[in-house]
């Protein structure tokens, strides 16, 4: 074991992962050896002959297990990133052996009586805030997780959580498999009919890159997206939204009896633990407390939205029978038409704008965003080891020339990587026998790529998803703390979206857009009447995105609300649930829930709905900066040092009125979005 890279401490500056050397042979060795090493602390911890502790008991075990968390930080990172068939197999022998550890923790009597004696002595124990809070959320842990179950509900518990761990890894890497197999290839230069030059270039790559002659268009974003908006041929647009709306729905990578496994298996863990369903399960552990006020929430979101998604349609839809269209428009027009009047309404596409969001200079402006309101600075280290040759690492340091975190950025779709963007850390914040150990975050996106002619140049979305993933970033970057679980974005999750949301605001701020925005190759400053084009098309469509967004929400809520598993079929719950919410016309052979990785494969269930809790907060955070000034220090300071450091030190609604004065005002997302309190007439 001593020459497993996973294993040893690196010489590389901070203790950085060493992707030179770490390869797929290491990866379960160095999981048993951290197991073994896991279990024979916490073995310590419940042999202890002194009576229980905070320190010897809750303290020791929350640092008994950091060198596998670390391991299993950075393997699973990279099984989404930059994954393979060996990989993959590995993470469904894993998973098993991981749950099994974590049951045989949780469900351990000793342990958990040693941990209830220090808790039910907590009033007289002289801790601090922050052990107190260590404390509680250690108990409500191992309660939360079948510390007080029967002996023989134990057993079912560990049965459930060790499936619920497999069908999770299989779910995700059948979405990968069957966005991966979908490849249109156009041979014939005459239907690329309407795509700009940088759309048909990055097909022209891609088909290089797969070695197909033409032009390659794929079901990942920075594909898919384009060529919906810009594509003529109807034909094939088709076939490619079909191909993204049936992703592992009756295909060789079917996710159906999944989907409900995954359900079903949820409802009877939450049945086991004392709960109605998954969702009230879920629930008692986020700022919205239960079912009827996520729900109340969504409803009466729906009702506001609604008639401005009907008048977004309504408008969209004339649009296109005045420029020649017959009859209803279905969902593979929308995005055609959507754009062509936006163009024309606002004078404004991505093809206008994309020239001058090269990549290198939204990169710089982020981070000279990040500086301005927080002192950050961002220096790249190429001798720092990455997984993949398009990462890029870079050391971060505050104005103080302090040390705060290392930040890996992997910005490219490829195979080996799932679709969408995130962020994570190799490594949390925490302070360990007096030393402070700052985290490893990391950025995966999927931008446009550099083509032979061309740098990569971002769409207007693809900057706004630049700094949403940045605020979560700076949110694991900025945390602070002595204990790794409560640090960074280890938060509720209708939380953790404050952060990465509320950065998003600057993407149409005239002061931020003017700061950087250059045309990439006469390095001409963007027009002022071109900022003021994005500043005034910011809410185009708000409605009709409003509602979209709410969707994924309700049927989220409906999966997990359930209080006995429905048999109806995947596809017909599916569309009962979200009927509601209908707005362009149903079609056959789709459906959403086989592909909806956030809530069947991440950490989404009965939580999606905190997209837009996070939103009324973020809009009324920000109300702060636009009252003060977009880079104000002194409402940065406010939000650092009552949200982004804090982490899980206290309850959310605590942090937010810390940082406002106040509890959020729910007509700011309204103002923001410029609709009235009041359902539209």
């Amino acid at each position: 074991m001593a020459d497993n890279p996973l294993l040893v401490l690196t010489q590389n500056p901070y203790g950085a992962p060493a992707f030179d050397k770490i390869s797929n042979k290491h990866y379960k060795p160095a999981f048993e050896a951290a197991i073994a090493e896991a279990r024979a602390k916490v073995d310590s911890i419940v042999n202890n002959a002194d009576d229980p502790t905070f320190e010897n008991t809750i303290e020791a075990l929350e640092f008994s297990s950091r060198k596998l968390s670390n391991i299993g930080a950075i393997f699973f990172s990279l099984n989404e990133s930059n994954t393979d068939s060996v990989m993959q197999a590995l993470a469904l022998e894993i998973s098993p052996v991981l749950t099994g550890y974590s049951n045989d923790i949780m469900l351990n009597e000793k342990l958990f009586g040693r941990v209830k004696t220090v808790y039910d002595a907590k009033d007289s124990s002289g801790l601090d805030a922050e052990q107190m809070r260590l404390l509680d959320e250690t108990y409500k842990s191992f309660t939360r997780n079948g510390a007080n179950l029967s002996a023989e509900d134990k057993l079912k518990y560990r049965e459930i959580n060790t499936e619920l761990s497999m069908l999770g890894l299989k779910f995700g890497q059948n979405v990968l498999a069957a966005t991966n197999k979908f490849v249109l290839n156009i041979t014939d230069s005459a239907q690329l009919k309407g795509l700009p030059q940088f759309v048909i270039d990055m097909g022209a790559a891609d088909a290089k890159a797969k070695s197909l002659t033409g032009w390659a268009f794929t079901l990942q974003a920075p594909s898919y997206g384009p060529f919906m908006q810009y594509s003529e041929n109807r034909e094939l647009k088709e076939k490619i939204w079909k191909a993204g709306s049936s992703k592992s729905f009756n295909d060789e990578f079917d996710n159906q009896d999944n989907v409900k496994k995954i359900a079903g298996l949820r409802l009877k863990m939450a049945n086991l633990l004392g709960y109605p369903s998954h969702a009230d399960f879920v629930l008692s552990n986020n700022m919205a407390k239960n079912q009827a006020t996520v729900n109340n929430f969504l409803q009466d979101l729906l009702v506001k939205f609604m008639p401005y998604a009907k008048k977004d349609l309504l408008e969209i839809q004339k649009y296109a029978n005045a420029n020649g269209f017959k009859g209803e428009l279905m969902p593979w027009d929308f995005s055609y038409y959507s754009e062509k009047y936006k163009n024309e309404k606002f004078a404004i596409n991505d093809e206008l704008l994309k020239p001058y969001f090269k990549l290198e200079n939204v990169e710089k402006a982020v981070f000279h965003l990040a500086d301005t309101l927080y002192g950050l600075k961002f220096k790249e280290n190429s001798s720092i080891p990455v997984y993949h040759k398009d990462v890029k690492a870079f050391e971060v340091y505050d104005s103080n020339g302090k040390f705060i975190s290392l930040l890996y950025v992997d910005y490219f779709p490829r195979e080996s990587k799932r679709g969408g963007a995130w962020m994570t850390s190799f490594r949390e914040s925490y302070v360990y026998k007096g030393e402070e150990v700052r985290p490893f975050v990391t950025l995966t996106l999927n931008f446009t790529k550099p083509t032979e002619t061309d740098p990569s140049l971002l769409t207007f979305d693809e900057l706004t998803t630049f700094l949403h993933e940045f605020g979560h970033a700076l949110h694991g970057m900025l945390a602070e703390g002595k204990y790794p679980s409560l640090t960074g974005t280890n938060v509720a999750r209708d939380f953790v979206e404050l952060p990465s949301q509320i950065m998003e605001n600057w993407a149409t701020e005239s002061e931020f857009l003017s700061s950087f925005a250059r045309h990439y190759k006469t390095g001409e400053a963007i027009p002022q009447e071109l900022v003021q084009k994005i500043i005034k098309a910011k809410n185009y469509l708000s409605g009709y995105t409003s509602v979209r967004q709410l969707s994924f929400g309700i049927i989220d809520m409906a999966w997990h609300s359930l209080s006995s598993m429905t048999d109806k079929s995947v596809v017909d719950f599916e569309r009962n649930a979200m009927k509601p919410t209908q707005l362009l016309p149903l079609v056959d052979s789709t459906c959403f829930s086989t592909s909806f990785s956030h809530i069947f494969a991440g950490g989404y269930s009965a939580g999606y709905y905190s997209y837009k809790w996070a939103e009324v907060l973020e809009a009324d955070a920000f109300s702060l900066f636009l009252e003060k000034g977009i880079f104000s220090r002194e409402a940065a300071d406010a939000f650092k040092n009552n949200i982004l450091s804090k982490g899980n030190l206290m309850d959310p609604d605590i942090l937010y009125r810390n940082f406002r004065g106040r509890d959020p005002k729910p007509e700011a997302l309204l103002e923001k979005l410029g609709m009235s309190g009041k359902t539209m007439q």
